[in-house]
Parts: structure tokens; C-alpha cells; sequence
């Protein structure tokens, strides 16, 4: 109770002290949950590359240069499956699903269309899940499953038809759309396959073909054509390995090793982490200085108190416990406050743009501001609290 009321003896102050601590609460709040969700990206697609090779052109490929990344013929697949080592091989075929459209606000995936095999989910390690309807024929035309963001950003259901690609604003006199019926949603994984529309082989191969260019767009057999190839490793395989084996047995592909695609993943993560926090702990230290002036300035002003305490038998540490309980309970206050407005802000523009899913506000962050604060209110306090529990008592006394 005593804390309570010193904190309202000076209510403009402490409320001024209070909010310069919160601002840094919430802009750690703020920028830590752009890099948890930028974090919860990355970690699922090492995840993911961690468990397969992905295969690709090796720009020697007669057909080098189209669809962003070159193509591959699909008797590669045949080819990569009889290496000694090799569990399966699946064809990746994906395209945008907004052409034309740039994504510069977003820190996830653009949004793409792709082909996908349920059979694929009895690999590796890291696995989609339906959270509502059924996974599509992968033999048949015309049926989508859908990213758990993507049907937010459409607003579609099972059951509902959706037209892609999306048209563009201008778009060429050979643009078209197809309709696809939607007979499943994905469950939420805070990575890739959020963003994504998952269609049949067939259906795929169309879209990249209406995606190349017109001069050749007729001239090729699409049927025979992937973007790329993703390969699974018997059980106890090393994939690294795998990927050697695999460009040197097999012409015209590039398999790349899982471990440079992790060492990328995780690079990424730690530089961006390292910005997004550095930024937020210098607005939090900031904060904290208000709280030493504040404090300081209450020892100053309860000098004849603290002479008071003393000579009634109160102890040097009773009055550093005092002190330092003032502190840590402003750091409390302030980091509770700005948790909640962090979690308002965050939850609020998620709302307002479900498409972009910039933050992720997790229960890691939550723990790790209040502690943050708290500690902060501490350390600010201790210079504070020692001043006044070494304050000799006769001179507080005949103080003013």
C-alpha cells in the first residue's frame, strides 16, 4: 500500500515516467512481432527444405529462362527416382496468382498457385492439414484447395468457385481465368502454404503455359514441363550427399544441398531479429532513464522521510527494498500497459489487412517484454535506492 501511495504522490511525473516506458513496451511489442512472424516464415521453410531436395535447371536446359527459374522435363522424375537412396520424386509446377502485382508490404509469401499431391504429406517433415473439406484428385481438373490466408483474402469457402489468376488491372487481350471449384481449406502454419491455392498437376501445367511467353507459348508440349522437382531421401539418407549423387548421375539439373538452404533461412532470421530488437531495446532504455530521474527525484523529496524510518529502527535494506519495489512496480505497470496496446495495435491492423499477416504476437514475446520492463524498473531503480538506504540519518533530519 505504501507503494501505491508514493507512486500517487507525484501523479503527473509517474504518469510521465510510466508512458516512456510503455512506448518502449510497445514498440518492442510492435517490432518483435513483425520478426516472430518473419521468424515463423523462415522456420517452416527450413523445416520444409530440410527435409528434400529441390531440383531444378542447371541454365544449360534447352528450355533455360522461361517461367522465372527455367523448366525441367518431366522424365527427370524417372530419372532421380532409380539413384540409389531416392524414396520419391514429386513435380512442381507454380505460377503467380496475381500477375503483375508487387508485394512489398507483405513479409510472407505472394500469393501462387501450384500443384500439389497428397501422397507428398507421407514425406518429410513438415506436413498441411485440412481444416475443412478434402484434398483435391490430383488426376482430375478443375478442383482447389486453398492457403488458410488466401481464402480469408478472397473470402472463400468450401463449396464456393473462385476465378484465377486474378485479373489485373490491364490486363493483355490473351488473359485468362479459370474457374475452380474450392474443395478444401488448409490449416494455418504461419508460413508458405498460407498464401497458396493448390490445384492438379494438369491444371498447373495449363497456368504455366498461358504464363510464357506468346512466341512460345504454343510450340512446346506443356504436358512434358515442371518448374521444378522435390525429392525425398530414404529413411537415414544424407541429403547433402544425396544432392551430389543426384547432379552427377543425372544431366541437366541442379539438386541443391537442404543445408544451404537452412544456413539461409536461419541467416535471415538472425539479422532481422537482431534489427527489429535493437531498434525496440533503444526506445525501452530510453524509458528506463526517465525512471532513474524519476526516482532520483523522490529521494530527493523524502529526504526528512527516509531520516524519519531510519531512526525509528528501520534498516538499510528496508529502505533499499522500498525503493527498488517502487521501481519494479512502475516497470510492472508500464510493461502491462504496453503489452496490451501492442496486442490491440498488432491484432488490429492484422484485422484490417488479413491478406499481409505482418504480425505474430506470440506468448514468448508477451513474457519477454514484461520481464524486460520489470528488470528494466529495477536496474533504473537500484542507483536511486542505494543513494537513499546509505542516507545518514541526522543529516536527512536536519534537512528542509
Amino acid at each position: 500500500m505504501e507503494i501505491l501511495r508514493n507512486l500517487t504522490r507525484r501523479k503527473l511525473r509517474n504518469i510521465l515516467t510510466i508512458s516512456g516506458i510503455v512506448i518502449g513496451v510497445l514498440a518492442l511489442v510492435t517490432m518483435g512481432s513483425l520478426a516472430e512472424k518473419f521468424n515463423a516464415l523462415l522456420a517452416g521453410g527450413a523445416t520444409y527444405f530440410g527435409s528434400n531436395i529441390q531440383v531444378s535447371d542447371d541454365t544449360s536446359s534447352a528450355f533455360g529462362g522461361f517461367g522465372g527459374g527455367g523448366l525441367l522435363t518431366i522424365d527427370k522424375i524417372q530419372q532421380i527416382e532409380a539413384v540409389n537412396g531416392v524414396a520419391a520424386a514429386f513435380p512442381n509446377v507454380s505460377v503467380s496468382a496475381k500477375p503483375g502485382a508487387t508485394n512489398v508490404v507483405s513479409f510472407g509469401v505472394p500469393d501462387y498457385i501450384a500443384n500439389t499431391d497428397p501422397n507428398e504429406n507421407n514425406y518429410g517433415t513438415f506436413h498441411v492439414k485440412l481444416a475443412h473439406g478434402r484434398d483435391i484428385n490430383p488426376n482430375g481438373t478443375g478442383e482447389i484447395v486453398l492457403g488458410s490466408d488466401f481464402a480469408a483474402e478472397f473470402k472463400k469457402n468450401v463449396g464456393d468457385t473462385i476465378l484465377l489468376p486474378v485479373k489485373p488491372s490491364q490486363p493483355p487481350a490473351d488473359f485468362v481465368q479459370h474457374p475452380y471449384a474450392v474443395v478444401g481449406v488448409l490449416q494455418k502454419t504461419q508460413t508458405a502454404p498460407d498464401t497458396g491455392a493448390y490445384v492438379s498437376l494438369t491444371d498447373a501445367q495449363t497456368l504455366l503455359q498461358e504464363s510464357l511467353p506468346a512466341s512460345v507459348r504454343n510450340s512446346i508440349d506443356i504436358s512434358k514441363l515442371v518448374n521444378g522437382i522435390t525429392v525425398y531421401g530414404t529413411p537415414g539418407t544424407n541429403l547433402d550427399n544425396l544432392a551430389v549423387t543426384i547432379n552427377h548421375q543425372v544431366a541437366g539439373v541442379k539438386a541443391t544441398k537442404p543445408s544451404d538452404l537452412v544456413a539461409s533461412f536461419n541467416s535471415g532470421g538472425a539479422l532481422f531479429t537482431a534489427i527489429t530488437t535493437g531498434a525496440a531495446l533503444l526506445a525501452l532504455v530510453v524509458g528506463g532513464l526517465s525512471v532513474v530521474n524519476t526516482m532520483l527525484m523522490a529521494v530527493s523529496e523524502r529526504v526528512r522521510e527516509i531520516g524519519l524510518k531510519k531512526a525509528v529502527g528501520a534498516h538499510v535494506s528496508h529502505i533499499l527494498r522500498e525503493y527498488l519495489a517502487e521501481s519494479v512496480t512502475i516497470g510492472l505497470l508500464a510493461g502491462v500497459i504496453g503489452v496490451v496496446l501492442g496486442w490491440g495495435l498488432t491484432s488490429l491492423l492484422n484485422a484490417g489487412n488479413p491478406q499481409l499477416g505482418l504480425f505474430l504476437l506470440t506468448w514468448r514475446l508477451v513474457i519477454l517484454s514484461l520481464i524486460f520492463a520489470i528488470g528494466l524498473g529495477a536496474v533504473a531503480g537500484i542507483i536511486p535506492a542505494m543513494r537513499a538506504a546509505r542516507m545518514d540519518p541526522v543529516r536527512a533530519l536536519r534537512a528542509a
